[in-house]
């Protein structure tokens, strides 16, 4: 009898269907030979066996009767949430928020939380006395996957419920599996009331397990940095289970992009509250304001005023000139070093500074800069090898790096108490990007310690990057000014303020700066004195004993005496650029020209569309025969690069570190006479 014939024998359409998964399913089980079909000969159509497909399908059947469980832990084990002193207010607040919310609707909600402010604790309590089953955890990365498996692992003696007391009886649970692609199966989801993964692994196009579940199997869905749930993956989720409770949490509910996150905002905690309460730290911004500025852009030479730049910084071209200014560069790095120093005075304790660049190439360069004033320093970036990734961030835990230099990486989930200097030498497009990197200086050095003199930071910049204008806008966001919100949403992103990738880039291109005087420091706190709001925030402070702190202090004596202590808080000048050693100097401009010439080169091979493994360069030019077009070029670049510093070859030690720092400016013009000349012999 054929297969087609025989009655135990399926379609591919009719096995899934048997099964409850979908064909991409049975067709990816097929290659991984997890379950093999017949084929028809000739056609090779895939046909599949019934006792064949009987163990999958009884494994689905198992989950859909582990989904249905009448009385769940979450409904029956008594947590002590709401009342519990040991529990952060945000933790209690978004608790209550969504029990109450649950019980009349089951429309998705987002819960806008500060980075610091316990989102895993919020995390682990929400399913008890909401949920009627299951908990699916999802996270944007491995990291805070890592994390919030670890605070809900009651093996764990830190877990956050025995750490808060939230729980006492962890006999039967609650337990929770993740989805880490190895260890994992239906089996662990089933015996468990919390199942973790992250995006990637639960919904890629892989397909691996989502359609492993039913429908049913999950009675909340709770998203980590919920803004990211607008995706096609997170739509294919929520399709999966359209009966599940969602809640979103977040600290940015909005997207540079104009997309609204899903569900609405039920809940808020403002970052001013979280600062005095102690659960964040203090941020005060600090901006390079220059009492003059001279600078070079469309062949016209210009000198200007601290005013006159305020008003330019509103053009993307003012914003990127400054940016890759070194000049505006090294007034940024000399400025979060002294705040950095004055901190660890302060204390004794080794605070960090962790520095946003616009790509590779410029955060190599603001390296040099640090390492040149003796601080120990490095870059980290996407495109890295991921060991060398781990090893700088081993160095930067361990406390053996002063500065780390990120461009798109040490976002969201990266938890460092000691960075505590925010340097920030590229331009935001947008808001949220702004809050997200400005987040990693804001957990706290010691809990629940708002004067300590360690949970204070600095987010430092160059007022010709127009940051202050997102710190403001910050500041209007966390007072729930939803006129603020809605522009946000109909702006979008802007392109081209810094796109951190690691394409080669022109630093000549735009406005280039001769010449910068600082005259002062921009500066602002984020819990302003002269702002009525954060003291009312401040006045209602609960100091204990029922007392709130206004019920012991006026609020005008109250405004006066953080004006003080602002002004004690910071005693860095900005008269004077920090000292740095001759031979510091000249090194690291030499090793600056150097790291940059690599650089150059790709962007040459990109602009004659040369493979760096190809030999066209060597037979266009007979000096560089034989060599590979990456060695070819790379040696044309040098022997342009001696002949500007008026050395041979083999003498890059001779030049001083003005004659380095002047080649390094010229460097992108060497190049352009190296690839037009190649060109020429092309075409000649």
């Amino acid at each position: 009898m054929s297969p087609s014939d025989a009655p135990d024998f399926l379609t591919l359409a009719e096995a899934a269907e048997y099964v409850g998964v979908s064909k991409d399913t049975l067709r990816r089980w097929d290659a991984s030979d997890k379950l093999k079909p017949v084929r028809r000969p000739g056609s090779g159509y895939r046909f599949y066996r019934r006792p064949d497909l009987e163990p999958y399908r009884l494994e689905y059947r198992r989950a859909e009767q582990a989904a249905d469980v009448p009385d769940h832990m979450f409904q029956t084990l008594t947590a002590d949430i709401e009342a519990n002193p040991k529990i952060r207010e945000p933790q209690q607040g978004a608790h209550r928020a969504v029990r109450t919310h649950f019980e009349a609707s089951n429309e998705p909600v987002i819960l806008q939380i500060p980075v610091g402010c316990g989102k895993t604790g919020v995390i682990a309590t929400l399913p008890f006395g909401v949920a009627k089953g299951r908990a699916l955890v999802i996270t944007p990365n491995l990291t805070i996957r890592s994390g919030v498996a670890e605070s809900l692992d009651i093996s764990n003696p830190k877990n956050f419920w025995r750490r808060t007391g939230a729980l006492h009886d962890f006999s039967a649970g609650p337990f929770r599996a993740v989805l880490d692609g190895v260890d994992a199966n239906l089996h662990d989801c089933n015996a468990s009331q919390f199942v973790v993964t992250n995006i990637h692994q639960l919904a890629s196009s892989a397909d691996r397990w989502l359609p492993q579940f039913p429908p049913n199997y999950f009675d909340i869905i709770m998203i980590d940095e919920g803004h990211h749930n607008v995706a096609p993956s997170w739509a294919k989720v929520f399709d999966r289970f359209p009966n599940a409770k969602v809640v979103s949490l977040t600290a940015t509910p909005f997207r540079g992009d104009g997309s609204r996150p899903v569900g609405k905002v039920i809940y808020r905690y403002p970052f001013t509250r979280a600062m005095v309460k102690g659960y964040i730290k203090q941020i005060h911004s600090r901006n390079v304001a220059p009492s003059e500025l001279s600078f070079s852009y469309r062949d016209d030479t210009k000198r200007h005023t601290l005013e006159e730049v305020l008003a330019l910084r509103e053009h993307a071209w003012f914003r990127r000139g400054v940016a890759l200014a070194p000049e505006c560069n090294r007034h940024i790095v000399d400025a979060s070093i002294k705040y950095l120093q004055e901190l660890r005075e302060r204390s004794g304790f080794r605070h960090q500074i962790i520095a946003v660049a616009c790509s590779v190439d410029h955060a190599r360069q603001v390296r040099g800069l640090y390492e040149e004033r003796g601080l120990k320093a490095a870059e980290i970036y996407g495109e890295m090898d991921r060991d060398r990734q781990d090893a700088i961030l081993a160095d930067l835990r361990s406390g053996k790096l002063d500065c780390i230099v990120q461009v798109q990486m040490l976002g969201e989930g990266f938890d460092h108490p000691p960075l505590s200097v925010a340097a920030i030498f590229r331009p935001f497009a947008s808001l949220s990007p702004y809050i997200q990197f400005v987040g990693r200086v804001m957990r706290v050095v010691h809990e629940a310690k708002p004067d300590h003199p360690d949970n204070h930071a600095f987010v430092v910049s160059h007022v010709g990057l127009n940051t202050d204008a997102h710190w403001d806008d910050f500041r209007e966001l966390d007072f729930d000014d939803q006129a603020m919100v809605k522009k946000w949403l109909e702006a979008g992103d802007e392109n081209g303020d810094g796109d951190g990738s690691g394409e080669p880039r022109r630093f000549d291109i735009g406005m280039l700066v001769d010449n910068e005087i600082v005259g002062s420091f921009i500066n602002r706190s984020f819990l302003d004195p002269e702002d009525d709001r954060v003291l009312e925030e401040m006045l209602d402070h609960e100091i204990g004993a029922g007392l709130r702190l206004r019920d012991v202090i006026a609020k005008d004596k109250l405004r006066e005496t953080l004006r003080r202590k602002q002004r004690e808080l910071s005693q860095v000048s900005s008269s004077g650029d920090l000292p740095v050693q001759p031979q510091a100097r000249r090194v690291g401009a030499r090793k600056r020209l150097s790291e940059r010439t690599g650089s150059v080169v790709a962007r040459i091979l990109k602009d004659l569309k040369l493979s760096p493994a190809g030999r066209e360069v060597g037979q266009r030019d007979k000096t560089v025969a034989g060599r590979d077009n990456r060695a070819a070029v790379t040696s044309l670049l040098n022997n342009a690069i001696n002949e500007h510093l008026g050395i041979k070859s083999g003498s890059r030690q001779a030049p001083d570190a003005g004659d380095n720092e002047d080649a390094l400016a010229a460097l992108d013009m060497l190049g352009d006479n190296v690839r037009d000349s190649l060109r020429e012999k092309n075409n000649g």
